[in-house]
């Protein structure tokens, strides 16, 4: 009698613990409640977060978002389509707080500057100017510096149904490499520019084999990237970060045409690229 007594106490302790567990984590699971955004098609909503943004998703591609350009902590949101469907946003910053809204359309959304608020007792200014070793400005005068230089290369050029592209210069300082490149049309059917892209690839592929590829992301564009118009040519100035090319390798420029054919390509060996003129 006295055995069966004590495995009844023991199962009910046990029963207990289990239920006092349960009832634990219950309490520590939170949901994380979104809040309310209006946004518009004709204006921008600026959401400004005490900490840096480092992952951005949207619900739907009816979103327009965008961390606003030379800060970190400034969210800009606006409407691609007129009368969308309501979508949701999530944003996370550096401290690794989750901001979750609800998104809806509004013509005349009545906030257009929400300040998210942080912790008690913390003052932040409402622009966090992105860290970085060079200044913007500086870039921008000298890649217009470049711009305006007479071509120093020959025949690193193609072309295809009257567009051309060709390779006028390559110039480095301070660690960026600004590359020149001309764009013309000769024709009377405007080009317009879907992607120019840069990276670098293998330059032989054996059968079977896969390809490697990497793409280098520029920094800065200067010029017209979006569209040739007929009966015209224009020099833009592409800038990034100072590289070169292993062997067996190669940097390929591609110029896509949005809904066209006519997409042209630059290679350039490392032999060239380490020839990159110095700007005083």
């Amino acid at each position: 009698m006295k055995k069966i007594s004590v495995a009844w106490i023991t199962g009910i302790i046990l029963l207990t613990g289990a239920f006092a567990n349960a009832q634990t984590n219950q309490k520590t699971s939170e949901t994380i409640q979104p809040q309310l955004l209006d946004v518009t098609f004709t204006k921008t909503v600026n959401l400004i977060f005490p900490y840096a943004i480092k992952s951005v998703d949207k619900g739907s591609k009816d979103l327009l978002v965008q961390v606003a350009k030379g800060v970190e902590n400034i969210l800009q949101v606006k409407a691609a389509v007129q009368g969308f469907m309501e979508t949701n946003l999530t944003v996370i910053t550096a401290d690794g707080k989750l901001y979750s809204y609800v998104v809806g359309y509004n013509e005349r959304p009545s906030k257009l500057n929400i300040k998210v608020d942080p912790a008690p007792g913390i003052h932040t200014t409402d622009a966090k100017f992105s860290i970085t070793g060079d200044n913007e400005a500086s870039i921008q005068d000298i890649a217009e510096q470049v711009a305006l230089k007479k071509p120093v290369l020959k025949k690193i050029h193609d072309s295809k149904f009257d567009i051309a592209m060709q390779l006028d210069g390559i110039y480095i300082r301070d660690h960026k490499l600004y590359f020149q490149i001309n764009l013309s049309n000769s024709s009377n059917i405007g080009y317009d520019i879907d992607q120019l892209r840069f990276y670098i690839r293998d330059a032989k592929k054996a059968k079977r084999t896969a390809s490697q590829e990497t793409e280098l992301q520029p920094e800065q564009l200067t010029g017209n990237a979006q569209i040739i118009r007929g009966q015209s040519q224009q020099t833009i100035v592409v800038t990034l970060p100072k590289f070169t090319i292993p062997d067996q390798k190669f940097l390929a420029i591609q110029l896509m045409e949005s809904k066209g054919g006519r997409h042209l390509e630059l290679d350039i060996k490392n032999k060239l690229l380490v020839k990159a003129k110095a700007i005083n």
